[in-house]
């Protein structure tokens, strides 16, 4: 991952902190075509992913990332992806994290 992109996934993975979402990991998807990494992290709530949503517009615009998705609300499902071309971020309730479980599906990708 170029270093540029390394540094604007960790300033997102800091702000997703900073604003209580939980277990946030930056995952370098190597050769993958279409995006660098992704960025997932865990919500408390659909009120939580909706209000983090909201605010992490802001942050996406000021680190200089264009959004490819924009959705004007948050949907019901407590899962938001937020394609940002070389940066995806995946907002996630825990019990759709454990049940996709990005982390280990990435990992044996890399392994194949």
């Amino acid at each position: 991952m170029k270093e540029e992109i390394a540094a604007k996934a960790e300033a997102l993975k800091t702000y997703l902190e900073e604003h209580k979402v939980k277990d946030v990991v930056v995952l370098d998807l190597g050769n993958c075509s279409w995006t660098d990494c992704f960025v997932v992290g865990t919500v408390t709530s659909v009120a939580h992913l909706r209000g983090v949503a909201h605010q992490l517009w802001g942050e996406i615009k000021d680190l200089g990332l264009e959004v490819n998705n924009r959705h004007k609300t948050p949907g019901d499902d407590g899962w938001e992806l937020i394609d940002c071309g070389d940066i995806v971020i995946h907002l996630m309730s825990a019990e759709l994290r454990e049940f996709y479980n990005l982390e280990k599906l990435w990992k044996a990708t890399e392994e194949l």
